[in-house]
């Protein structure tokens, strides 16, 4: 039940409360899978097992590709680099001392 009221003469203005963040919990390893499915053949690397905030990874999204030199995104708390460049990613994850696994074919 949501409080149907905006104003207040006390304090002014009343903002509606926003959720915690939430943050996906993993077992401590981080994953990089290739993607192909519903991109009209073009592949993807997908990172995932990452349990940081949308921000942080925002983050080491944009590091991963400037070293890519390429494009990606960060969705539902997974990042998608663009191409397939497995390998490279998970050298620059290990640098930064994550636990990295090759997923999938």
């Amino acid at each position: 039940m949501s409080n149907p009221l905006v104003y207040s003469t006390e304090s002014g203005r009343i903002k509606p409360t926003e959720a915690p963040e939430q943050i996906i919990k993993g077992d401590g390893i981080v994953r990089i899978q290739r993607q192909v499915s519903g991109r009209k053949g073009k592949g993807v690397s997908v990172i995932t097992g990452l349990a940081l905030p949308t921000v942080e990874l925002e983050k080491i999204a944009s590091e991963l590709k400037k070293r890519c030199g390429c494009g990606g995104s960060v969705k539902n708390g997974t990042i998608e680099i663009q191409g397939e460049n497995r390998e490279l990613l998970k050298q620059l994850l290990q640098q930064k001392g994550y636990q990295v696994k090759l997923a999938g074919g």
